[in-house]
């Protein structure tokens, strides 16, 4: 993430009223609520009602037959806690936009609830090598109020 942001009052916020020039959020009918949770800085998964068990991205669950439209299944809070599964370090951008971040660490989330979830790591701690794998990390809200979204990010933690 370049310069262009500022950690917020608010603890695991940053705040960027810059203009976005990265590619969009791909925000659907299917995972609105899940964004909208991001803009209240609360981290949203898709949970069974029955047996519990939390989804991302949206699905229906694999524990038990479900009831016609997903009626079993609704967006529930999750702790933002989890683990680092796998990560890369980015030397190159991708996309013109991503030039100013490099380089840049995006992982594969464990998250305390199960299901995986991807981001970018931001922060003084960012992880070096294999050995790094399973360090803690939290959610970390990225708000862009100019363009009405927020991203979530991950910061590793003690």
């Amino acid at each position: 993430m370049s310069g262009e942001a500022k950690m917020s009052g608010e603890a695991n916020v940053i705040v960027s009223n810059e203009p976005w020039k990265k590619p969009l959020p791909n925000i659907d009918k299917d995972n609105a609520p899940f964004f909208e949770g991001l803009k209240r800085h609360q981290f949203l998964v898709w949970r069974c009602k029955k047996c519990g068990a939390s989804y991302w991205p949206k699905a229906y669950c694999q524990n038990h037959a479900n009831e016609p439209f997903a009626a079993n299944m609704d967006w529930a809070p999750a702790s933002g806690r989890g683990k680092i599964f796998a990560f890369n370090r980015h030397h190159m951008a991708f996309h013109p936009a991503f030039k100013d971040d490099i380089p840049y660490v995006y992982a594969l989330i464990e998250l305390d609830e199960g299901p995986l979830v991807s981001s970018t790591l931001v922060g003084d701690r960012l992880p070096k090598d294999v050995y790094d794998i399973g360090q803690k990390v939290e959610v970390v809200y990225e708000d862009h109020p100019a363009e009405g979204f927020s991203l979530p990010r991950f910061r590793i933690v003690d």
